[in-house]
C-alpha cells in the first residue's frame, strides 16, 4: 500500500491535430487569387475603354449582354477589332423601323444596289483613310495635315483645304497659289485615283469688311476652284471626271466668325453615284 501510495501519477495528454496547416487554414490562398484576378480584369477594362471607340465598346458591350438574343450593334467597324454594324441595313434590319431602303416605287431597293451602296462607302472610307491615316499612317505630313479636314456625307466626300491663322493657301486677293496648296491638290488627285467617282470642286473665301478694288469674292472663289481644277488635271485626274467647278463667295462659312482665315478654303468633293 505504501509503494503504490509514492507512485508518479499517469498524466494523459490528448493533442488536437488541424489539418491544412497553419491556424487559419488556405482561405487566404483563394482570396489572393480572386484579388489578381479582378486586377487583371481592371487593367483590361483600363485599356479597352483607352484603345476602342464609342461603337466599339457598345459592341463589346452588347457581345456580353445575357439578355440580348440579337445585339443591335456589333463588335466594331473598320479599325482596330473590325467588323461591321448590323445597324447597316444590308446586314440586318433595324429594329422596328428597319427593312431595306425602298425604291420610289416602295418596293425592297435590289440586292445589287445594295451591296453597290455599301462598296461605295467603303472605297470613299478607303480614301479617307489614305489623306487622314484613319487606318494607319497618313500620307499627309504634319504641316499639311492642319489644312485638312474630310467628312462622308450624303453627296460624297468632302475634302477640304483651307487657310490657317499663320499660312494661307493662295496669295492674298489672287487665284495664286502657294507651294503647300500644290502639295496637298497633288496628294489629293493620288487619293481620287482609288477610285472612279465624278468629282465637284468648289471654291469659298472668307468675308472682308473692306471695300476691295482688286477683285469681287465670287469671281475670286470661282477662279480659286478652277485653279485647283487645273492642278488636279495636271497631277493625273482624267477631266472627264470632273461633274462642276462653283464659286460661293463669302456665303457659306464653316466658323461663326466670317472672317476666320479657314473660310478661305476649297472643297475637292468626291460625289457618290446616285
Amino acid at each position: 500500500m505504501t509503494a503504490r501510495a509514492n507512485a508518479a501519477p499517469v498524466i494523459i495528454k490528448r493533442k488536437k491535430i488541424i489539418s491544412g496547416g497553419g491556424h487559419h487554414g488556405g482561405a487566404w490562398k483563394v482570396a489572393y487569387a480572386d484579388f489578381v484576378t479582378a486586377m487583371m480584369a481592371f487593367f483590361m477594362l483600363m485599356w479597352l475603354l483607352n484603345a476602342t471607340t464609342e461603337k466599339q465598346r457598345k459592341g463589346i458591350a452588347d457581345y456580353f449582354s445575357p439578355t440580348a438574343p440579337i445585339n443591335r450593334i456589333s463588335g466594331g467597324g473598320n479599325e482596330m477589332f473590325g467588323g461591321d454594324s448590323i445597324l447597316k441595313e444590308q446586314f440586318l434590319a433595324n429594329n422596328g423601323v428597319g427593312g431595306l431602303p425602298t425604291s420610289l416605287s416602295g418596293g425592297p431597293q435590289p440586292s445589287n444596289e445594295v451591296e453597290g451602296s455599301h462598296s461605295e462607302q467603303m472605297q470613299l472610307a478607303e480614301v479617307q483613310d489614305f489623306l487622314i491615316g484613319g487606318g494607319g499612317e497618313s500620307f499627309l505630313n504634319d504641316s499639311l495635315k492642319k489644312h485638312v479636314v474630310t467628312r462622308l456625307t450624303d453627296e460624297g466626300l468632302v475634302i477640304e483645304l483651307f487657310d490657317t491663322e499663320d499660312v494661307q493657301l493662295f496669295v492674298d486677293d489672287s487665284d495664286k497659289p502657294y507651294r503647300i496648296l500644290v502639295d496637298l491638290v497633288r496628294l489629293v488627285a493620288d487619293a481620287s485615283q482609288l477610285i472612279k467617282n465624278d468629282i465637284a470642286i468648289e471654291g469659298h473665301v472668307r468675308t472682308v469688311h473692306l471695300v476691295r478694288r482688286e477683285r469681287a469674292t465670287w469671281a475670286l472663289s470661282l477662279d480659286r476652284a478652277d485653279k485647283v481644277r487645273e492642278l488636279l488635271e495636271t497631277h493625273g485626274l482624267n477631266s472627264k471626271r470632273l461633274a462642276r467647278v462653283t464659286g460661293h463667295a463669302d456665303r457659306k462659312h464653316i466658323t461663326n466668325d466670317p472672317r476666320d482665315p479657314r473660310n478661305n478654303r476649297i472643297s475637292v468633293i468626291l460625289l457618290r453615284e446616285n
